[in-house]
């Protein structure tokens, strides 16, 4: 069944990671997981410390290239009458300055871990257009 707006931005706002799929240069899907905080109608997400091969991700050089994004929050379990999805669509822009800054309070407020080590590579924004969830029986 279709979910609500408003069950779609709590079960969004709850969630603790997603699953963010940019255009590879060549058109196809790449997926990564990736924590998110979530004001109106934006998602920011930061690179973090994490250990990774280099800090020019593909999902950053992805993001310059072709900011069309969706991103996937889910839960599954064996109970189906439990399980539930949310697609959210936009468009995804690396950010800098205050809006940074705005991107940066909202991760290190929902992140206990950012805040004794918050992200130091860029911050990414996602403007959502479009907001689609459904569950096997009603959440709200």
């Amino acid at each position: 069944m279709r979910l609500s707006a408003d069950a779609v931005r709590r079960l969004v706002s709850e969630a603790r990671v997603a699953t963010l799929a940019t255009i590879d240069p060549d058109g196809r899907p790449n997926l990564v997981p990736f924590c998110f905080a979530l004001d109106a109608d934006t998602l920011y997400s930061g690179v973090d410390e994490k250990p990774k091969a280099t800090k020019r991700l593909r999902r950053l050089e992805n993001v310059k290239r072709d900011p069309r994004v969706t991103v996937l929050v889910d839960h599954y379990e064996d109970d189906w009458e439990r399980a539930w999805w949310v697609r959210l669509r936009g468009q995804a822009a690396v950010i800098d300055g205050a809006r940074r800054r705005h991107g940066m309070e909202l991760l290190v407020e929902k992140y206990p871990q950012y805040r004794e080590d918050p992200p130091t590579g860029d911050l990414v924004a996602i403007d959502v257009d479009d907001w689609l969830g459904w569950s096997s029986s009603p959440l709200e």
